[in-house]
């Protein structure tokens, strides 16, 4: 027989709809720290109900990615391009790019990379960090920087250093830029010059805390940007998307106050799982990656006290933490991981 929680370790997170149907036991409201998502999200601001039935106008778009250019950064010669999201950002790279090439992916990170380029005839292997730039076997090399679940980054001096070395020669590497708004130092797009040959992705869903609203941004050589604007069309994003997008990316002081908080969020989250058995193994100021005990099934213990965290099948007893939303779920964590320490052999 299956485990029970199968389903929700298989994928993304955010399944609390799989979780309540499989632990029907379970205290609620489910707490949900399976993603990486903000749970303290960007206020929404009103928007103007006419962007509702109109097609998004050029300077919604324009005013869109100048505020993405003034949050980002924007290096000379590069297009900055809206997407519903940057999932479908990476579903396109093999499109834009081309199929049934060489790729390598950086590290144990977010699986829809390789998924992507799979489904397109791509040979695709894993790197346990960037490849030497005189390689001649890939084609691609991505990278997720700071990478998911563990937190690993690549300072911006030496990824730049190893891009121009790298498409030097023609090929490609794609930056995956998702949680870098908790590293802004990290961020290629604050850099003088994107070299070509480079693709970066942002999303405001992490961050921001506004996934369902499905805004993200492809930064590419402008040289290289036309084929990704045929393929996104003249209406990138929604008129609605383009007005809150842009008031978030513009609002400095709310990053600034929320960059702070994240980052007290964290350490306390940390000191709660150490309390709990577990080894801190890395992550951001969104995410916390941990080690439990081998043996037995974190996933599952927290499930049956009504918190979701996200598990790997490939490494069974490492577990992801998002950051708890309120001082009841920080509670809550709190008295489930004092049962886990209890109930752990030897106590």
């Amino acid at each position: 027989m299956q485990p029970r929680n199968e389903a929700i370790l298989r994928g993304h997170g955010g399944r609390v709809d799989e979780a309540e149907r499989l632990y029907p036991e379970a205290p609620t409201p489910w707490i949900d720290l399976s993603t990486g998502i903000n749970p303290h999200a960007y206020p929404v601001p009103a928007v103007d109900p006419e962007t509702y039935r109109r097609l998004p106008l050029g300077r919604d778009i324009d005013r869109l990615t100048d505020a993405a250019a003034a949050a980002y950064g924007r290096p000379t010669g590069t297009a900055l391009l809206p997407v519903p999201g940057s999932e479908l950002a990476i579903r396109l790279l093999p499109v834009v790019l081309g199929p049934r090439l060489r790729v390598g992916v950086v590290g144990r990170t977010y699986s829809s990379h390789a998924a992507a380029w799979e489904e397109t005839g791509a040979t695709v292997r894993p790197l346990p960090a960037l490849p030497d730039p005189a390689a001649r076997d890939l084609d691609v090399v991505v990278l997720v920087n700071p990478n998911n679940p563990d937190g690993a980054a690549v300072p911006r001096a030496d990824l730049l250093a190893f891009a121009e070395a790298w498409t030097g020669a023609g090929r490609k590497l794609i930056v995956d830029e998702a949680f870098a708004d908790v590293a802004p130092e990290l961020s290629l797009l604050a850099a003088d010059r994107l070299p070509d040959g480079v693709v970066v992705l942002r999303s405001l869903g992490k961050f921001f805390g506004l996934a369902g609203l499905r805004v993200g941004f492809v930064a590419v050589a402008e040289r290289a940007a036309m084929p990704w604007r045929r393929r996104l069309g003249d209406w990138p994003v929604s008129g609605p998307a383009c007005a809150i997008a842009a008031s978030a990316l513009l609002d400095t002081a709310w990053t600034t106050t929320m960059r702070e908080r994240l980052a007290a969020d964290r350490t306390r989250l940390e000191g709660i799982l150490s309390g709990g058995g577990l080894r801190i193994l890395g992550g951001t100021d969104l995410f916390v990656l941990a080690e439990g005990p081998p043996g037995r099934d974190l996933v599952d213990a927290l499930a049956h006290a009504g918190i979701l965290v996200r598990g790997f099948p490939h490494t069974p007893n490492r577990y992801r933490f998002g950051l708890p939303a309120d001082e009841p779920a920080f509670a809550r964590l709190a008295a489930a991981c004092r049962s886990l320490a209890a109930a752990a052999p030897g106590r």
